[in-house]
C-alpha cells in the first residue's frame, strides 16, 4: 500500500512548501527595501531588481505545481514581466550618478 501524497496527509504544510519560491522573492525584496530605508538606496534597488530576476528564473524553471503564486499569467508573460522589471530597476538604479 502506498502512502497518500503530502497534500492529503498535511495540506497546510504542502501549501506552505508550494509557496516557498514566492516567499524567497518577497524576503529578498523586503531586504532590498530595508536597505533603501537605511539610506543605501542604490544597493537596495539593485537587490530588489535581482530578486525580481530570481523570481523570473524560478518561474521559468519550476513546474506549475511547485511555483505557487509566482504563476499568475502564462509562463512566458510572467518571466518577461519579472525579468524586464528587475533588469530595468537595477539598470536605472546603477545609471543614476552618485551625488
Amino acid at each position: 500500500m502506498t502512502r497518500p501524497p503530502l497534500y492529503v496527509r498535511r495540506p497546510f504544510l504542502a501549501g506552505l512548501i508550494r509557496q516557498l519560491p514566492l516567499l524567497a522573492v518577497l524576503v529578498a525584496v523586503g531586504v532590498g527595501l530595508l536597505m533603501v530605508t537605511f539610506e543605501h538606496w542604490r544597493k537596495g534597488l539593485v537587490v530588489v531588481g535581482v530578486a525580481l530576476v530570481g523570481g523570473a528564473v524560478l518561474r521559468l524553471l519550476l513546474p506549475v505545481r511547485r511555483v505557487g503564486f509566482l504563476a499568475v499569467r502564462s509562463r512566458w508573460v510572467d518571466v518577461v514581466l519579472l525579468a524586464g522589471t528587475g533588469l530595468a530597476l537595477a539598470v536605472i538604479a546603477l545609471a543614476i550618478p552618485a551625488a
